[in-house]
């Protein structure tokens, strides 16, 4: 199943680059196909514009760009400036995708360092940065859970 029906192989290329996000798709279905955050992300997704993924990952970039700052600038992960970014981070998915919860949030968290296809990614932006932004994630949620 194509979580992108709107876009075109052109536009996709436009956003995603040489990511193709259909490409996972079938193990992310394997990982979550059964859970509230699966079907509520491709029911939400489904119907996004070029322009939706396009504020989307506007917003993400600068969340990721706002965190590497904040670690380059020597800030404690688990201060309150990277927490605030990390939150920042949890509602920006529950708006776009899913409701993130603090679990699902540090879950995603793990992820960022498990998987060296995220940090690859992530460490784009900045070196070591999966793993600062996976720090202030676990510090945010005892922040907000106890």
């Amino acid at each position: 199943m194509s979580a992108h029906v709107n876009l075109s192989a052109e536009e996709r290329a436009e956003l995603f680059g040489g990511f193709d996000p259909d490409e996972h798709a079938a193990e992310a279905e394997r990982r979550w196909g059964g859970t509230q955050a699966w079907t509520d992300s491709a029911r939400r997704t489904a119907s996004y514009t070029k322009e939706d993924w396009q504020r989307f990952l506007a917003d993400a970039a600068g969340i990721s760009a706002r965190m590497a700052e904040a670690m380059r600038a020597g800030l404690p992960a688990d201060g309150g400036q990277a927490m605030d970014l990390a939150e920042e981070h949890r509602a920006h998915i529950t708006r776009w995708c899913y409701e993130c919860t603090y679990e699902i949030h540090r879950g995603l968290g793990e992820m960022y360092v498990t998987d060296p296809r995220f940090t690859a990614s992530i460490d784009a932006t900045a070196a070591g940065l999966a793993e600062y932004f996976r720090s202030a994630i676990i510090a945010n949620a005892v922040r907000h859970q106890g």
